[in-house]
């Protein structure tokens, strides 16, 4: 392993840091189990709180590229959500876990959640898409020995990822374009 791998998440921690200053921001480590901790060790959660570039909350992985980069190239990924909850946390543990461990997550990939987003939400699956909300100044993250790239983590239901899988990702964003879908919200209606 070479030095600069010990030191990415801390680089993808400044990163975040830098992108959000003006929010508090909390590492949140210990996110996985001992029994799963080995599949991503350096993982911390990102808390952002509310602040001048966002006025919810973004959680943020910090340890992803370090357990699964390839030829320096890897990935992160943010989800927004209007509170800040435990819930949250632990799902970006699970996305870590999905991404590091037998599935490797890219742009215009879903997971299956196993449940409801929240209490009560249609929202059982995690679309990975580009960060809208964030921009590109969010998504690529300089890091030692290579490069992160940060994807936003959309949570959707079940009849929009049937819908994408028959018609395309392009079309499913066009159509939380059109109906103006808020991201956070856990109780919106699902597109199709």
């Amino acid at each position: 392993m070479s030095a600069a791998i010990p030191s990415a998440a801390d680089a993808v921690e400044s990163h975040v840091r830098a992108y959000f200053e003006g929010h508090a921001v909390e590492a949140v480590d210990g996110v996985l189990g001992p029994e799963h901790h080995d599949v991503v060790p350096d993982l911390r959660v990102l808390v952002v709180g509310p602040g001048p570039r966002i006025g919810g909350w973004a959680y943020v992985t910090a340890g992803c590229w370090s357990a699964a980069q390839e030829d320096g190239r890897g990935l992160e990924f943010v989800m927004t959500a209007g509170v800040r909850d435990r819930r949250f946390i632990e799902l970006m543990g699970m996305i870590a876990h999905y991404h590091c461990g037998s599935h490797r997550l890219d742009l215009e990939h879903s997971l299956p959640i196993g449940e409801p987003w929240t209490p009560g939400s249609a929202c059982d699956h995690l679309l990975v898409s580009l960060p809208y909300a964030h921009g590109p100044e969010l998504e690529h993250c300089p890091l030692p020995g290579g490069h992160a790239r940060v994807l936003w983590t959309l949570p959707v239901t079940s009849a929009e990822i049937e819908f994408r899988r028959r018609h395309g990702h392009e079309a499913l964003e066009r159509l939380f374009d059109e109906a103006g879908i808020v991201p956070t919200d856990p109780y919106r209606a699902s597109v199709v």
